[in-house]
């Protein structure tokens, strides 16, 4: 068996780079290799800032020999005359040439569509080496990111210049170009440990000798060697570090050897908010935080960088990184420092010079929006009790939800906003609900994030949100694919979670169309509201679907909650948003409990049979649409008196013992009662009868989506 590895040396690539070009390889070339019949025990792929890295084992030196059976003409056009003895035609000459096989090879095979001649055709396995030779080069230019550049007079796009290339087959060198650097067994050793090149003997030996010169490939390796390094030294004074999972992943592709170095900083920073203390640390400097053992919640006045120097200059790295983060906490500290100065309230002129978006207006209109947009929203909860206090703090929320963007602090650090205005709010003497709800609002942020707990910012995230969707909506500026420039996927998305988390019974139709109205009045409409209205239905439509996959439910009970393609069914479900969730869980347990399967069938048949009638679907007293003088049989009696027994306002429970119990007097109907009767009078009763049923099950959902 044989090993390939492939070495692309660089120029310092982007850390996500790495992350994402390692995912393509992992990925993309086992299907290349197994579409070329090669085998393999194992496929490696390595990454550091200055290379990507292959490594294959279990490679046969060459492709198995195959046979392949080619279908050819049909008998008709491949003979004179169709005859198998007769002359072969243009047609067959053409084929066992453009085939490499001859006359005497050739049978004939009968199928669905007539006889035809076939030939098999031998096909000798190719060399691996020359096969990976013709694919290597593809691997990399094929690479897909962000930014790609172009350098020298070259026509090879890619994040960084390409300075060297390793390509061996076992030992062997093989012959490989990209953009005129020409493969070799020389790689190159850390930059500052091992400044210089390094010989590759043999392609397994690639991780051993990089680790010799002071290079860890593998990133699985240098990420344990980071955390066993971080807490080692944290332990030695008592510390616990924080690890944020999307900086360890940095750090990870951003060192090839990596040595962890602590530093400190004055203890009088720590007077700053801890968001801005660690925003300067994480996302700006990226280093771990240090907290307290004692007391977890308190930082102390250190942090951990992961350097990729010398580990013997470990204290003059920590010296400098010192001074860097210093500095950024001084400006944090002037920045903080002047925006408490003044009152929060009084950065709302300001917002009034921010854009929003250019035909909706600055991010001050776009509050007063917001404000009566929150009034609506509490309205719209139908299970949801408020008294004045709670709507005066509700609006005082919303009116000061956006000021901290003007601040001097979220200008430098736009990641702080609302965590800003949380601290500027209580500076201000402004009640603690209101400080809660202006730092909640922006919540959720994205996938896994938390909700708003506070009423104040349950009521305004929705508002902020319901804002945004009703004005670009209402410009005509719909998401394409995965083009959503105003995240509004994630604004649906948002205000769904929050309803179900908290058990909003939210009438998201009326409340959609008493926001439009506002947007309406003020003229910002380029649709219709008709349109618009239509359009966010769908929309929030879509994002319940998602959000019910995601959480487990089936896809044929998300339809028969949803509507699937009955748009009306599914406004319908929107009228009390909390119970889609409650609905779709249900019917799931109903599901694995195999409830469903005892009732599914007799319900479908009603349902089916009930559109035959004109019974509205919003009918639901028997009483009212039955002539009882009509019920000739006893089974549709019995039938009528078990309908008129269920209780008009089921819990699910309730509703689906109810249907239990009809399904096998509705089995009993089907066997003994004829519905389409000639008699207008009793077809029409028996009609309403079943359509009744079908009313009531649509309570629960459209049982004729549910695929049994």
């Amino acid at each position: 068996m044989a090993s390939f590895l492939l070495e692309v040396g660089t120029e310092e690539l982007p850390a996500s780079f790495i992350v994402d070009a390692l995912r393509q390889w992992q990925e993309r070339i086992p299907k290349h290799l197994a579409e070329h019949q090669l085998s393999t025990s194992r496929v490696s792929v390595y990454g550091t800032p200055r290379r990507l890295a292959l490594l294959i084992e279990g490679l046969p030196i060459q492709q198995s020999d195959r046979q392949l059976e080619l279908k050819g003409p049909s008998l008709s056009a491949a003979f004179a005359q169709g005859d198998l003895q007769g002359e072969p035609t243009k047609a067959l000459l053409g084929f066992v040439k453009s085939k490499g096989v001859e006359l005497h090879d050739i049978f004939v095979k009968e199928t669905d569509k007539g006889a035809f001649v076939y030939a098999n055709q031998q096909i000798v396995g190719r060399e691996t080496a020359a096969i990976l030779q013709e694919l290597a080069p593809s691997w990399v230019t094929g690479l897909e990111g962000k930014r790609l550049m172009r350098w020298g007079h070259g026509e090879l796009k890619f994040p960084r210049p390409i300075r060297w290339l390793v390509a061996l087959f076992n030992s062997k060198v093989l012959p490989i170009t990209l953009e005129n650097v020409q493969s070799d067994r020389l790689s190159q050793g850390h930059r500052v440990l091992h400044p210089r090149s390094v010989v590759i003997d043999t392609a397994v030996d690639y991780v051993e000798t990089l680790r010799e010169a002071f290079v860890l490939v593998d990133g699985k390796e240098r990420q344990k060697h980071i955390l066993t390094q971080i807490h080692s030294i944290v332990e030695l004074f008592g510390g616990k570090v924080e690890v944020p999972q999307g900086l360890l992943e940095e750090v990870t592709y951003l060192v090839e050897f990596p040595t962890a170095v602590i530093g400190e900083f004055e203890r009088e920073f720590l007077e700053l908010p801890q968001p801005v203390i660690k925003t300067e640390m994480v996302s700006h400097q990226r280093y771990f935080p240090v907290h307290s053992v004692d007391h977890p919640e308190q930082l102390l006045p250190r942090f951990i960088t992961i350097s990729n120097g010398d580990p013997d200059k470990s204290r003059l790295i920590a010296a400098g990184n010192g001074r860097v983060i210093r500095a950024r906490l001084s400006d944090g500290k002037f920045f903080y420092d002047s925006d408490r100065a003044v009152p929060l309230e009084s950065f709302l002129p300001l917002l009034a010079k921010v854009t929003f978006q250019a035909d909706l207006g600055s991010v001050a209109e776009k509050v007063e929006r917001i404000r009566t947009i929150a009034k609506l929203v509490t309205e719209a909860i139908v299970n949801l009790q408020v008294t004045p206090a709670d709507l005066s703090l509700i609006d005082r929320t919303a009116q000061l939800a956006k000021a901290d963007l003007v601040t001097q602090m979220v200008k430098e650090f736009p990641e702080l906003q609302g965590q800003m205005g949380y601290y500027y709010a209580l500076s201000s003497n402004e009640p603690l609900a209101v400080a809660v709800g202006i730092r909640e609002h922006y919540q959720p942020k994205g996938a896994g994030d938390a909700l708003p707990e506070s009423l104040t910012g349950k009521i305004v995230a929705i508002s902020d949100r319901l804002d945004t969707l009703v004005g670009i909506f209402g410009l005509g500026i719909m998401p394409t694919g995965s083009s959503d420039p105003f995240a509004l996927r994630r604004a649906a998305t948002g205000i769904v979670q929050i309803a179900w988390e908290s058990g909003f019974q939210l009438d998201l139709p009326k409340l959609l169309q008493a926001a439009i109205a506002i947007y309406a009045e003020q003229n910002l409409l380029t649709q219709p509201p008709e349109t618009v209205l239509a359009n966010l239905h769908k929309w929030f439509k879509q994002r319940c679907e998602t959000i019910l996959a995601d959480q487990g439910i089936e896809y044929d009970l998300i339809n028969a909650v949803m509507g699937g393609e009955e748009i009306s069914y599914s406004i319908q479900g929107l009228h009390n948003l909390v119970r889609i969730k409650e609905r779709a869980h249900f019917l799931q347990e109903s599901r694995d409990q195999e409830t469903l399967g005892a009732i599914y069938e007799p319900i479908v048949r009603a349902s089916r049979l009930a559109a035959q009638g004109n019974l509205d679907f919003a009918a639901m007293v028997v009483q009212s649409v039955i002539n009882t003088d009509k019920l000739v049989e006893p089974a549709e009696l019995h039938l009528y008196e078990a309908i008129a027994a269920l209780p008009s306002q089921p819990t699910d429970e309730q509703l689906m013992a109810g249907i239990k119990a009809i399904a096998p007097l509705l089995n009993q109907f089907f066997e003994d009662v004829l519905v389409m009767v000639d008699d207008v009078d009793i077809r029409q009763n028996r009609l309403n009868l079943l359509a009744i049923i079908r009313n009531y099950s649509r309570q629960l959902a459209d049982f004729s989506a549910i695929v049994k």
